[in-house]
């Protein structure tokens, strides 16, 4: 049974006539109060334990999340940097690409250039082939003519 303060003090007890008060209902007041003293001491012992339990969890949830928030801050720093290496390497990727075309518009052209002289030759010869054959026919048509008079 577990008195409030007002109870306690609204508790009265019977007086005997030699001895004062009444020794049984004392003693059963007491081991009342007793029980309900170590009821309460329980009690508080048990609240203490619960608190020291989550007061420690509460602390190993704290250390958890200093640890998340710092990996947190590493992971932004690492994804900042790759991104950083990444886009320096697109950067060289893409003067890599245009140095490379442009080696090659330079080989083109050179091409070009050899294409458009050898043509050249080309046409030169045909024509001194031509030249030649002109003559070459001529002199035939000359004696062809030479023997057939006409």
């Amino acid at each position: 049974m577990n008195y409030t303060p007002e109870e306690l003090r609204g508790i009265s007890l019977k007086r005997s006539i030699f001895d004062g008060y009444n020794k049984k209902q004392v003693d059963n007041l007491l081991a009342l109060i007793s029980e309900d003293y170590t009821r309460q001491l329980k009690e508080i012992e048990e609240l203490k334990n619960k608190v020291a339990t989550q007061t420690e969890a509460i602390n190993h949830y704290k250390i958890l999340e200093e640890s998340l928030q710092h990996s947190i801050l590493v992971a932004q720093h690492t994804s900042e940097q790759v991104k950083a290496n990444a886009c320096e390497k697109a950067k060289f990727i893409t003067e890599e690409a245009e140095a490379n075309a442009k080696k090659l518009i330079e080989e083109a052209n050179m091409e070009v250039v050899k294409c458009k002289a050898k043509c050249e030759e080309l046409k030169a010869e045909i024509m001194s082939y031509k030249s030649k054959s002109e003559l070459m026919l001529q002199a035939q048509l000359k004696i062809l003519n030479q023997m057939f008079p006409e």
